[in-house]
């Protein structure tokens, strides 16, 4: 696991957007596995950046999301959907077609879970991008997700749902349920960029880095997969 430490969120995206930039040059038709929340947002600026002044193209790219909410279509302002177009695929010339995430307003949720695990079965990652949850969890796999586990409906727990309240009118608004790619997709990405900031995440920094390898704590799961970068802030890296 190589473990970047850098001074700030800023920076942190900075180095994530080029490292993805950059795999993306070498591989026009790559797979970038990607994330929601707050911690990606710059990375996906400095991407939009990048593909206004140095005209990185996307045409060919093909993006797999990680998790997207139950009950909100795709273009519910709270949607994953909703984020990923607003935050990165309006901003760079990605094909909509080309880009994919569970759907949360599926009638049949075992049958859409089936539908992402055969696609992710035809698209491996060339990268997975993760936040870090401040439980531990990547992705919506929460503590206890078993490390076999596939896309799968998870019932989030009541921290996640505190931590994503704040992005909502109210924390009752926040749905309770989610599909989420499971831990056994993301470690079949041939490679992972872990971007974390802020002190709030240092023990599940340090868990994941260097605790015990546990369902306790999934992100320490990382550990086994042989291509893993970390890049946090210092207050994100303080007990390392």
């Amino acid at each position: 696991m190589k473990v970047i430490v850098v001074e700030n969120y800023e920076e942190m995206s900075a180095k994530a957007a080029e490292i993805l930039t950059d795999i993306v040059k070498k591989n026009p038709k790559a797979v970038l596995g990607l994330a929601t929340g707050s911690s990606p947002i710059g990375t996906y600026q400095n991407m939009a950046k990048d593909h206004r002044e140095n005209g990185t193209s996307y045409k060919e790219v093909v993006s797999v999301n990680l998790d997207e909410y139950v009950g909100l279509t795709a273009d519910h302002d709270q949607s994953y959907a909703y984020f990923m177009y607003e935050n990165l695929f309006k901003n760079i010339d990605i094909p909509l077609a080309n880009t994919n995430l569970p759907s949360g307003s599926a009638k049949d949720l075992q049958a859409e879970c089936d539908r992402y695990n055969a696609l992710l079965d035809e698209y491996q990652q060339d990268v997975q991008v993760l936040g870090l949850g401040s439980n531990g969890h990547i992705g919506f796999n929460e503590p206890g997700t078993p490390f076999g586990s596939t896309t799968h409906l998870v019932d989030l727990t009541e921290s996640t749902i505190k931590d994503n309240s704040r992005l909502f009118a109210s924390i009752d608004e926040v749905p309770r349920q989610a599909l989420s790619m499971g831990i056994k997709n993301i470690m079949n990405a041939k490679s992972i960029l872990v971007v974390v900031s802020g002190k709030n995440k240092a023990a599940a920094v340090y868990g994941m880095v260097k605790g015990e390898i546990t369902p306790n704590l999934p992100a320490s799961v990382l550990q086994l997969h042989p291509a893993v970068t970390v890049i946090c802030d210092k207050d994100a890296a303080s007990l390392l």
